[in-house]
């Protein structure tokens, strides 16, 4: 805030300011209150659907919400951070830890632009706000983690005020990397050959990666999300998936087995983008070379035993055969 009123009326300058409150651990000043006290959780997440999220296995899953264990004094230093889902209390705390976060970080975001308001600059200023990812609340048994690449992690906001352009919704499919050159056509410039940004036009379909978690790659396409893993991050995830976004947006409903036509049409979609790149070799099997995904390394063994602990033999029989 100083430094914008000490430079704001200047021209030509840029700022990056970072929010790192919607990320967990939830943190969000006790002060802050509970702005999302009366609000029932999302009508999806049943107690049908947490006690069967409760028999799987997985980091950051229903019995594990911190990772590959309970980590209790995480949840002691941040009290708005479940540990377990071993309830719909639980269950309610993750989406109002999550809520309150972004909640909290907007209102900082109301500041700056009071502030930019204050020196009569902000019709003038550009403002991107903009996410490296999203989050998945419980889809496919994560729960407070972006682990897949699927519709919930990449699914990022992308809000753009530009001087002088009138407000709209764009529903269109886009990488991150055209937000650069839509810019670049806003200021009238024109966008180099060797981009592989482009402006502000819809692409077919996208190909969307994970290799932190797991190894996988999608297509987003149509109303569909085909998603191919190459390393499960031990949940016991199917080689490959397909939701129905319009549907089924919170993917429960696997369709791969009943539309194997749509999973020829996304795995093919896949191919013609993996032969379009045009690199001696993908980055992702440098990732599948050094033993998969930063976060499962050396993990399973480990795990296995906790799986076993907790009642989950079968599950940890099925990972162990699928290692």
């Amino acid at each position: 805030m100083d430094w914008i009123r000490r430079n704001g009326k200047r021209d030509n300058w840029f700022l990056h300011v970072t929010f790192w409150d919607p990320h967990t651990p939830y943190r969000t000043p006790a002060a802050f209150g509970e702005p999302f006290k009366n609000e029932k959780p999302p009508q999806w997440l049943t107690e049908e659907v947490r006690q069967q999220h409760w028999t799987l296995p997985g980091p950051h899953g229903a019995q594990e919400i911190n990772g590959y264990d309970i980590h209790p004094a995480l949840a002691r230093q941040y009290p708005r951070q479940p540990v377990v889902a071993n309830s719909m209390a639980e269950v309610k705390r993750m989406f109002d830890g999550y809520d309150t976060g972004i909640r909290y970080a907007d209102e900082h975001v109301g500041k700056i632009l009071a502030a930019l308001s204050d020196l009569d600059v902000l019709d003038e200023t550009a403002i991107l706000i903009s996410a490296d990812h999203g989050e998945m609340l419980g889809e496919l048994n994560v729960y407070g983690d972006h682990q897949a690449a699927d519709h919930h992690t990449c699914h990022v906001p992308c809000i753009l005020k530009w001087p002088g352009l009138a407000a709209r919704v764009d529903a269109g499919l886009h990488y991150q990397i055209d937000v650069m050159a839509t810019i670049l056509e806003l200021l009238g410039g024109s966008i180099p050959q060797n981009w592989d940004g482009q402006g502000n036009s819809s692409r077919p379909y996208l190909v969307l990666s994970q290799a932190a978690w797991a190894v996988q790659r999608a297509v987003r396409f149509d109303k569909y999300i085909c998603i191919k893993t190459y390393q499960d991050p031990h949940h016991g995830w199917p080689d490959v998936m397909l939701f129905d976004i319009l549907n089924d947006p919170h993917e429960q409903h696997d369709l791969s087995q009943k539309r194997p036509d749509l999973v020829a049409t996304g795995l093919a979609k896949l191919e013609e983008w993996r032969s379009g790149m045009n690199v001696e070799f993908d980055p992702m099997q440098t990732v599948l070379n050094e033993g998969g995904g930063y976060y499962t390394h050396g993990k399973l063994e480990k795990y296995l035993e906790r799986l076993r602990k907790t009642g989950r033999s079968d599950a940890a029989k099925k990972l162990f055969q699928n290692s």
